[in-house]
């Protein structure tokens, strides 16, 4: 019976500890993706107004997407850091990157580096029939959305 207790110690312990490290890795992973996906979202709705205004163009302003994106990264993932915020017209890329501390020291290293990947595009929309709206839709590596989200107009 004791020779049970302790095979039964001996695999379970590094098991249970797997499994500790792997769901910490695993939430972090969850968060850093909605985080990073919520600012592509915010940094596609920085119109450059001067663009809108001059020709109806609809381009997103670089400056204004990465502060947005660093924004919204700092209060959603405050370990988080904005790797690259890549803007194409009316299209935005942020990538981020965390490093996950691991709680259990049974994996060979203590940390482990997170990286994430959204991109969002401003599409003109409706918010309600009267008013023309440009609107941003996202597309993540885990799933494609489309938020109804209204864009102030200055």
């Amino acid at each position: 019976m004791a020779f049970i207790a302790v095979a039964l110690a001996i695999v379970l312990m590094p098991l249970s500890a797997y499994a500790i490290d792997v769901a910490t890795v695993s939430a972090a992973a969850a968060a850093l993706q909605e985080a990073t996906a919520t600012a592509a979202i915010e940094a596609a709705q920085q119109l450059d107004v001067i663009d809108f205004r001059a020709g109806g163009a609809m381009t997103i302003e670089a400056g204004a997407a990465r502060r947005a994106a660093s924004a919204v990264l700092a209060a959603q993932a405050p370990f988080a850091s904005v790797s690259a915020v890549i803007v194409s017209g009316a299209e935005v890329t942020v990538a981020t990157g965390e490093l996950v501390q691991l709680p259990v020291n049974f994996l060979p290293t203590r940390r482990v580096r997170l990286e994430a990947r959204a991109s969002a595009r401003l599409a003109a929309g409706y918010d309600r029939p009267s008013s023309l709206v440009p609107s941003p839709s996202i597309a993540t590596e885990t799933a494609s959305l489309t938020p109804k989200v209204p864009v102030a107009r200055t």
